[in-house]
């Protein structure tokens, strides 16, 4: 049962500072792009204001709101409006909130995304942990 509930999570280790880190992640432009011809429209890194995504020719949309903030530590988006063509209950992102956590591990930086309520039991699971999983992967390399 835990399993169905557990949230979407993926973590690794940068040479970054925090700041510089921080500095990257907070632009969603430098890191949630590349993939499936993405449009985002939009502040992303002013709190309470909002961007929308777009993406795979309308497979996705969703839009986000800046609602947790610690500078150089922690960055999370509320999914306010969501929209997956692929799956029966197209909002299944709606009230879902993704982001990040910085933390420093000896000389190393630990970064940890988590999208809360991405969780197994959804249709888009498996497609959208594995779209997220490609976006954070090149964003690991990029802040390698």
């Amino acid at each position: 049962m835990e399993t169905e509930t557990k949230n979407y999570t993926f973590s690794f280790e940068s040479s970054q500072t925090p700041q510089t880190i921080f500095e990257t992640l907070i632009d969603v432009r430098k890191w949630w792009v590349g993939l499936f011809d993405e449009d985002i429209q939009g502040n992303s890194d002013i709190l309470y204001e909002e961007f929308t995504f777009r993406a795979g020719d309308g497979i996705h949309y969703s839009r986000q709101q800046l609602n947790d903030l610690i500078h150089n530590q922690k960055v999370f988006w509320k999914v306010t409006e969501s929209y997956h063509s692929f799956i029966e209950k197209t909002d299944e992102w709606t009230n879902t909130k993704f982001g990040f956590e910085i933390s420093k591990e000896g000389d190393k930086s630990k970064v940890t995304f988590t999208h809360y309520g991405l969780v197994p039991k959804f249709e888009c699971y498996n497609d959208c942990s594995s779209a997220w999983t490609q976006y954070l992967e090149i964003l690991a390399e990029k802040l390698k």
